[in-house]
């Protein structure tokens, strides 16, 4: 393969259209030049600091330095998860829901391609544990945030609905499923929206990034089958056990819809 190294001038020149952007808004007043261009500004500080730290953990290939950038990654992602639904399970549960499911759904699936597909060595090889692991990372983010939200939002909203099927003495499971198949569902269609899309509508990232970097064709469309594979299935952990853990939090063992246990 031979790569195309860029050069300062390269990014400055792509860099026009980000004040292209801030221009159009202050020309329409759109009011959102500012956030492009921190947003801009940011993401180059973030995207050059996190190269930095990869450079060192690559060069040294070290177990515990992947395991700190990994636990690192699935912290921030949890965070995220927990924070994105606009309702609130008491006792930080959001944190702990978000946590149990992140990790879970992560290092089961790189773990799983690690140990298949790829099996470099060593297996826990940075250059690949890290970067399956980020890619991963944000379809279990989407995934279990829009279940989570699904949820939470659900039960408010369908309170009465649920409480009255558990008058009528239907079980707690029966009556929330429902809102579970719902939320599940919720989280799962933007992955499944991005395979129906693949190679027709669009060229994922990671296609395009391994076709810029001069593999051939096939090979990277190998590749992106099997992370499509990944993300899917990282995808459907993640939202289906967001939605169960959210309901059993949600719920006591005499089958009560335990509303209150959300923060106002």
């Amino acid at each position: 393969m031979n790569a195309i190294h860029l050069g300062a001038w390269d990014l400055l020149a792509a860099a026009a259209l980000i004040v292209l952007d801030a221009a159009l808004s202050l020309a329409l007043r759109l009011g959102l030049h500012r956030q492009i261009l921190v947003a801009a500004v940011r993401m180059t500080a973030q995207l050059t600091i996190v190269g930095l730290v990869l450079r060192h953990v690559f060069a040294t290939a070290s177990a515990a330095a992947t395991l700190a950038v990994v636990v690192f990654m699935i912290a921030a992602a949890a965070r995220e998860v927990a924070t994105r639904p606009r309702q609130r399970l008491a006792r930080h549960m959001n944190y702990q829901i978000s946590a149990a499911v992140v990790s879970c759904a992560g290092f089961a699936t790189v773990l799983l391609a690690l140990t298949t597909a790829v099996r470099p060595t060593p297996w826990y090889e940075p250059r690949y544990a890290i970067p399956l692991m980020g890619i991963v990372l944000g379809s279990v983010l989407n995934a279990a945030s829009l279940a989570l939200d699904g949820i939470l939002d659900g039960v408010v909203r369908e309170r009465a609905r649920i409480e009255a099927r558990l008058v009528l003495g239907t079980p707690f499971r029966d009556a929330i499923a429902p809102l579970v198949r719902s939320a599940t569902r919720r989280g799962m269609i933007p992955v499944a929206n991005q395979m129906s899309a693949a190679g027709i509508i669009t060229l994922p990232g990671i296609m395009t990034g391994q076709l810029l970097a001069g593999m051939d064709p096939m090979d990277a469309v190998k590749y992106q089958i099997l992370l499509m594979f990944l993300l899917a299935g990282a995808s459907g952990l993640a939202a289906s056990g967001a939605a169960l853990l959210a309901v059993r939090a949600l719920s006591d063992g005499r089958q009560r819809l335990r509303v209150d246990r959300l923060n106002a």
